[in-house]
């Protein structure tokens, strides 16, 4: 995705997630707000709790608030999950982070409610210092009853309102991804508008209509993902290696290891990686990824099977490192890479 993308409000629509925002807001009973990288507001607060309110507008209060914010959506991109914590009030706050092109650009923040059900099963970390204990002190005080009328969930509920959160947010990047992506492939062929011409359509007439589409698909594909080339079953191999080589092919839903490889060619682990460096070109491990992908990429274009088994048939660990792989040699996901390869 190009630099200028990247940044939040290209991602998302604000018009229509305030809107959304404050109905999530109201329904799940916790407080919402969009922050950019660094902690900054990009939204209004929905369903703001009047503690809270308060608390930012006081300016000493307001910096820990702000470094909750930011503290939390870089854990949470850390992790690259929903990162539940304790703010300097211990109120329980939600952190989802918004990735790009594994990069972090936002937050979506959640929270300003209490637990029902502390103990030691779901102890959370309280993210920044304490401030001040008598300024502490005095706010609560003052806003005793503020405090205790903030909304109390239970940790489950807590959970539940984070991963919907994180699936929503996921939902909205790709969209997002995806649109981007419908343009930037149409400045492709407007860029190379002369050499998809001399090329797909020279000897039109001995071409039909269905063809012509299929090179243009071909053409569009290939100017936005780069073609990684990879050695092919068929490939001379000495004999030590063949074995190795026939396996491979012959077991694609297999995670393969060195040591197996090495096992079946009855040599050492380090010599069988050094001979296949030779005779292959390229380390095991890199020539397995792109071998799995390329097959991968097969599967896509020819079918439609879920991208998740699709993982499991070719020995990916878990869907989100097939993906992670995918987007590395490919420069798109899965799903986006299908539905511009068919279209």
């Amino acid at each position: 995705m190009r630099k200028d993308n990247l940044k939040l409000d290209k991602i998302i629509d604000f018009e229509k997630w305030n809107k959304l925002q404050d109905s999530i807001a109201l329904v799940t009973k916790t407080a919402i707000i969009t922050v950019d990288y660094k902690g900054n507001p990009m939204t209004m607060h929905s369903g703001c709790q009047k503690f809270c309110a308060i608390v930012r507008k006081d300016k000493e209060m307001a910096k820990y608030c702000q470094k909750c914010d930011s503290r939390g959506g870089l854990e949470a991109a850390r992790i690259n999950k929903p990162y539940i914590y304790l703010c300097h009030y211990n109120i329980v706050d939600i952190a989802i982070p918004i990735i790009v092109d594994d990069k972090y650009i936002g937050a979506i923040m959640a929270g300003q409610i209490k637990l029902s059900d502390i103990n030691s099963d779901n102890t959370l970390e309280q993210i920044v210092s304490e401030p001040n204990k008598d300024i502490k002190i005095k706010i609560l005080q003052s806003l005793k009853e503020e405090y205790d009328n903030l909304p109390v969930l239970s940790f489950d509920e807590v959970e539940n309102i984070a991963n919907m959160l994180f699936d929503l947010c996921n939902y909205l990047v790709e969209e997002a991804l995806d649109k981007n992506l419908a343009l930037e492939m149409k400045d492709v062929i407007n860029l190379n508008d002369y050499k998809m011409t001399k090329e797909i359509f020279s000897g039109h007439k001995t071409k039909s209509i269905e063809n012509i589409k299929k090179e243009m698909s071909n053409f569009i594909i290939n100017s936005y993902v780069e073609d990684n080339s990879f050695n092919g079953n068929n490939v001379s191999v000495s004999r030590t290696l063949k074995p190795a080589i026939d396996y491979i092919y012959s077991n694609k839903s297999e995670n393969i290891s060195v040591k197996d490889m090495a096992d079946l060619c009855h040599i050492s682990q380090s010599y069988f990686s050094r001979l296949f460096v030779k005779e292959m070109g390229e380390k095991f491990s890199t020539y397995m990824s792109k071998l799995k992908i390329q097959w991968s990429k097969n599967i896509l274009e020819e079918t439609d099977i879920p991208v998740t088994q699709i993982s499991e048939e070719l020995g990916f660990n878990e869907p989100g490192y097939f993906i992670k792989m995918f987007k590395k040699y490919e420069g798109v996901t899965p799903s986006i890479y299908r539905k511009y390869y068919k279209k």
